[in-house]
């Protein structure tokens, strides 16, 4: 037998209006759908949380930023392994970086 059949599937959230994003086990497509993604995982450790900037239209990841941070603000940050922003957008993705760099997460710039 290969491998530790008691191993858990990692858990592996994306958040991207576009992308598929092969390694997620669940993606959200708007922020809103995004802040329910990381509703649904809050008292769950979370692998690797990746996260796009512009998600279409009007909308963008800074409602899923406000929760992480408010959460972090309240002594109870989410329990993410590493925060992975990827984005066309290179002021909104590094302006990601900072918010989350502030308040402790474990994150960085990558490409999808």
């Amino acid at each position: 037998m290969n491998g530790n059949p008691a191993a858990p599937t990692p858990v592996i959230l994306g958040i991207d209006d576009l992308r598929s994003l092969p390694r997620a086990t669940r993606i959200a497509r708007t922020s809103g759908e995004g802040v329910q993604l990381l509703l649904d995982h809050r008292d769950a450790f979370i692998d690797e949380l990746w996260l796009d900037h512009d998600l279409g239209g009007d909308d963008s990841i800074m409602p899923v930023v406000t929760l992480l941070e408010e959460a972090a603000f309240n002594g109870r940050p989410f329990d993410i392994g590493a925060i992975l922003v990827h984005s066309a957008n290179p002021i909104g993705a590094e302006a990601v970086v900072r918010s989350l760099t502030y308040w402790n997460y474990h994150v960085r710039r990558a490409t999808a």
